[in-house]
C-alpha cells in the first residue's frame, strides 16, 4: 500500500475546492430569461382574424353580387377585431393550432369556388364556435365575439333561403 505524501494531499486538496469554485460559480449564473406567455386575449383576436380573412376568401371565391353584404358584414367584423389587436402583437404571426395560416397576400386562398352550401356550413360552424369563445374574454371583447356569432347565425339561415 502506497501512502500519501502531505504535498499529494494538499494538491489534491486544492484541486477538490477548485472543482467546487468551478461548479458553484457555473450554478449561479442567471438562468436565460423567460419569454412571457402571451396574452390570452390577444391569442383569441389573431385566432378570430385568421377566421375573418378565411370566410372573406370564401366570399370573395363566390363571386356573387348578391353574397357581397355577406363578404362586407365580415370585412366590418375583421376592421372591428384589427382596430382591438394591440400594435405590438399585430406583427406576430397568428399561433399555431388556430385557422388556417394565410397566403402571401394576406388572405388564406380557398382551394375552389365556394357554393352557397359550403357558406351556409361555413357559417354555421363559425356561429357554433362563439361561445366557447366567450370564455375569459373581456366583457367589451364577448359583446363584439357574440355579436358577431349573431351575425354569423343570421347568415347561415339567410344562405338556405333563395337569394
Amino acid at each position: 500500500m502506497r501512502s500519501l505524501s502531505r504535498r499529494a494531499l494538499l494538491r489534491g486538496g486544492a484541486l477538490g475546492v477548485a472543482a467546487a469554485a468551478v461548479t458553484g460559480c457555473a450554478a449561479e449564473e442567471p438562468e436565460p430569461p423567460r419569454a412571457e406567455p402571451p396574452d390570452p386575449e390577444t391569442v383569441l383576436l389573431k385566432q378570430l382574424i385568421a377566421g375573418k380573412e378565411q370566410t372573406i376568401a370564401h366570399y370573395a371565391s363566390a363571386a356573387s353580387a348578391k353574397l357581397a353584404p355577406f363578404r362586407e358584414r365580415h370585412e366590418a367584423h375583421l376592421a372591428e377585431l384589427h382596430r382591438r389587436l394591440p400594435p405590438e402583437a399585430a406583427a406576430t404571426p397568428a399561433p399555431a393550432g388556430g385557422a388556417p395560416s394565410p397566403a402571401p397576400s394576406g388572405t388564406p386562398a380557398p382551394a375552389r369556388k365556394a357554393s352557397l352550401r359550403s357558406l351556409q356550413a361555413l357559417e354555421r360552424k363559425a356561429a357554433a364556435l362563439r361561445p366557447r369563445q366567450l370564455d375569459g374574454a373581456s366583457p367589451s371583447l364577448a359583446q363584439l365575439i357574440a355579436s358577431i356569432g349573431a351575425c354569423e347565425a343570421a347568415h347561415a339561415l339567410a344562405l338556405s333561403r333563395p337569394l
